[in-house]
């Protein structure tokens, strides 16, 4: 079966390879176009285009699918089109095009989390399970039938990193079986059931810790926002990034914001119990243990994080 496949991060690369290692014949990878990285700005490809040079498949660099990019993957002759964080919309004409559709891989249990951060949001949330489906894309957000699904438990330390790492792998066996699926006929999409709940993006402003939130809380947003965009708070003006902290439920007579020493452990208290600091980034310099970063200060009983 001729396979399109459309993607953009690391995340997506896994599946490609899944793909090329069931014997699909990918015929031309979808992607976003280069990009700059780091302080030099220096134009780079995507992890997914990397990987398709690598492997020898034609690549297609577009930052939306308009009537030109659906005349070139027309050309390639899909017979399904499969689609991982590509990180754009697929307008109908485009969708017309594969016999067989287009099959999206994402990262939650839809309805649950649809949108472009669903594991983010997942931990950020609480949530104990999450997981991955394969659904039939459609124009909506995220709205089309499910096809095939697993699930994952979300243990207390993960971050969305580390969750997502393991979902992109497990998900990419999902991705090459629902092709396989649909090859054979087998394939039996079925509506969405449940309560929808949406994952937009993630900005800077998320990442914000607000002392005065229980340290549960804190601690799932400090998880759900490591490594993009980063957990951070502010000390005289100035940010501060946090590494995903530790609950200290034995400490409870710290005021929020307020930082302390326990022994070589940095506390900081919040609206229940207190939780410790890890690494931290002050603005301008590395991430430096937080140990190593209090005894840069004169007080730390004058320390309050905003």
């Amino acid at each position: 079966m001729r396979v399109l496949f459309a993607g953009t991060p690391s995340v997506a690369v896994p599946s490609l390879d899944a793909l090329v290692a069931a014997g699909f014949d990918v015929v031309a990878v979808l992607t976003r176009p280069d990009a700059p990285v780091g302080r030099k700005r220096i134009l780079t490809p995507s992890p997914v285009a990397a990987r398709a040079a690598e492997l020898g498949i034609d690549i297609i660099h577009a930052s939306r699918v308009d009537a030109a990019v659906t005349e070139r993957i027309a050309e390639a002759r899909p017979d399904v089109a499969a689609i991982v964080a590509y990180g754009g919309l697929v307008p109908r004409a485009a969708l017309d095009v594969p016999q067989h559709g287009w099959i999206n891989l994402h990262f939650s249990l839809l309805p649950a989390w649809r949108g472009a951060a669903p594991v983010q949001r997942a931990v950020i949330a609480g949530d104990d399970v999450t997981g991955a489906v394969t659904f039939q894309l459609e124009e909506g957000l995220d709205t089309g039938p499910v096809i095939g699904t697993l699930t994952e438990a979300v243990g207390p330390e993960d971050t969305s990193g580390a969750l997502l790492e393991r979902l992109s792998h497990s998900g990419a066996v999902l991705l090459a079986q629902t092709l396989s699926a649909v090859e054979s006929g087998a394939a039996s999409p079925r509506p969405q059931q449940g309560d929808v709940t949406l994952a937009p993006k993630l900005t800077i402003d998320d990442g914000r810790i607000d002392w005065s939130e229980p340290a549960l809380s804190v601690g799932r947003r400090a998880r759900g926002v490591t490594p993009e965009p980063g957990a951070w708070t502010t000390l005289d003006g100035q940010r501060l990034k946090l590494e995903p902290v530790r609950l200290r439920p034995d400490v409870t007579d710290i005021q929020p914001g307020q930082v302390a020493l326990a022994g070589k452990g940095v506390l900081v208290g919040t609206g229940s119990h207190a939780v410790e600091l890890t690494k931290v980034q002050p603005a301008g310099k590395k991430m430096m243990a937080a140990a190593d970063w209090a005894r840069g200060q004169a007080s730390l009983e004058s320390v309050v994080f905003q």
